[in-house]
């Protein structure tokens, strides 16, 4: 061949390579801008972003790495062969946060209403069995139609293959779900799988049969947000364990709640410098108590006090109001904090804070997140409807799921600790590492009040002055049974502090807990009361 030839047969490669390489960029140009300029737009009218913008939010620039953004459906019928979108109709990958490894995956409204097919479950499946490979939380940001009704049987096996993953993943890694449009039907359960859920007001809706079907059925006319909304869920169900403003800030939460967690359940949550003093005495919390016993005071304000520079993650703050449960950090260290909240139901424990606490207990437990419980209960909330609603079994799930924990767990008991709650309450009883109380705590079975109207009924009766006969024995009763320092005698309680020390007592605790390794007898599972 001469040289003539050799170089025109170059020229010919290079273009032909030339030709493969734009082939490849508009082939992925496609893929990014899947879906039509009007879906699009109307994303951004009811103040949704697209998928791509939401992971762009969400993750640290120029981060993310995508998988099988060419990916197409095969299937066949009512058209969908000619209409084959590049990526179908979720986008998946990987990325940063804060350094850290992070998959994601963000459902495509503007493709086929983001509905689910078989392409789409294998993306997505493939990114769930990677995150569990490799150890990283996965994010899953759902907009999503529900199945692919064109698919049939074969878009409802896909959701099952997602639904067997998450419970594969559980406790194994971190799984987060954030709703940022519908989420109908059977997609329900994926998200109720996961650990935490998000949702916005206003454009997100859960649901399992929508407002249409409910007035056939049952003739009730209720909205979609009214039934299904974020505040609905917030504070009623709730399955949500956030209701955020807009998008923007919902997923600025969702990196913040990543802080506090590990990568996966083999290692310990990330800690970070504090330039709060783990040393520090708080003054103010010898005189943080009202003067009555019956007096109520906000816990989050005594959160503020104690933990690293006064800053608390609360979780389901509109949601059984009366137990509080977030996120916070000692000494630099997260912990997960379960505090009775005597502003709403004076701290009593009912059904709906039994099984919130339990949930979130469990998951402190699966990703080695030490636990700090802050007592102040004077019982199970009584009533028919409580007893017959399963308080029982309810309220056990509680006290299972801290018997079942092995993570450091720490216990100040500040005023009252009455009744079963007192054991419910991470006491010593059940493996608490480490029990405070204040000076003012009470632990006893039951308050001065109620246990001589039992127990000294006749003495009461026959005094010659019944009512000043009844405040003697309660206040004798309330010195010689109820003070901490009988539980202090017996070991029950480590240790009576002053409240200014608190902090001081608690970081020290952790210091020395977070080395703690717990054995357990092997078995398959434990029989929680579900």
């Amino acid at each position: 061949m001469s040289e003539e030839q050799d170089n025109t047969a170059l020229v010919s490669k290079q273009r032909t390579s030339a030709a493969k390489i734009a082939d490849l960029a508009e082939r992925h140009e496609a893929a990014e801008h899947a879906g039509s300029a009007a879906a699009v737009e109307k994303q951004h009218a009811k103040g949704k972003m697209t998928a791509r913008e939401r992971i762009r939010v969400f993750l640290d620039e120029d981060t993310f790495v995508e998988l099988d953004a060419l990916a197409r459906h095969q299937a066949t019928g009512f058209g969908l062969e000619k209409n084959r979108p590049y990526g179908d109709a979720v986008v998946t990958g990987w990325g940063k946060v804060d350094g850290r490894t992070v998959f994601v995956f963000a459902q495509n409204f503007a493709v086929f209403g983001g509905s689910l097919g078989e392409t789409m479950s294998k993306k997505i499946c493939k990114i769930m069995d990677m995150a569990l490979q490799v150890g990283a939380p996965l994010v899953g940001i759902n907009d999503s139609g529900g199945a692919r009704i064109q698919e049939g049987v074969v878009s409802l096996d896909a959701y099952g293959e997602i639904f067997y993953k998450n419970v594969q993943s559980s406790g194994v890694i971190p799984q987060i779900s954030v709703i940022m449009g519908p989420c109908a039907g059977g997609a329900v359960y994926s998200p109720a799988m996961t650990d935490f859920i998000f949702m916005v007001k206003g454009t997100s809706h859960m649901f399992i049969t929508g407002p249409d079907v409910i007035l056939s059925v049952t003739g009730e006319q209720v909205t979609h947000e009214e039934l299904g909304g974020a505040m609905a869920h917030a504070t009623k169900s709730g399955v949500a364990h956030f209701a955020c403003d807009d998008e923007e800030a919902c997923l600025d939460e969702v990196r913040y709640l990543l802080s506090f967690l590990p990568s996966n359940n083999a290692e310990d949550p990330p800690a970070r410098l504090s330039a709060d003093d783990p040393t520090r005495e708080v003054p103010e919390l010898d005189t943080f108590l009202p003067e009555l016993a019956t007096e109520a005071y906000d816990v989050r304000h005594l959160l503020a006090l104690i933990l690293d520079d006064g800053e608390f993650f609360e979780l389901q703050p509109f949601h059984a109001g009366n137990l509080v449960v977030g996120f916070g950090h000692l000494n630099g260290h997260a912990v997960g904090i379960v505090a009775n909240q005597p502003q709403v139901l004076a701290g009593c424990l009912d059904i709906e804070a039994s099984e919130k606490g339990a949930r979130f207990v469990r998951t402190c437990d699966a990703y080695n997140i030490p636990l700090l419980t802050l007592v102040d209960v004077p019982g199970f909330l009584p009533g028919t409807d409580q007893e017959h609603g399963g308080i029982i079994r309810h309220g056990a799930k509680l006290l299972y799921a801290y018997c079942e924990a092995t993570v450091p767990r720490m216990q100040l008991v500040i005023r009252k600790s009455y009744g079963g709650a007192y054991v419910v309450m991470d006491s010593r009883s059940i493996g608490s590492d480490y029990s405070v109380a204040w000076p003012t705590a009470e632990l006893a079975v039951m308050a001065g009040n109620a246990a001589v109207n039992i127990v000294s009924k006749r003495e009461i009766s026959e005094a010659q002055d019944p009512e000043a006969r009844r405040q003697e024995l309660i206040d004798w009763y309330t010195d010689e049974y109820c003070t901490p320092y009988v539980a202090a005698e017996r070991g029950l309680i480590d240790d009576v502090i002053r409240p200014a020390t608190t902090r001081k007592r608690l970081c020290a605790a952790l210091d020395v807990l977070l080395t703690k390794r717990a054995e357990r007898m092997p078995r398959k599972h434990g029989n929680i009361p579900l």
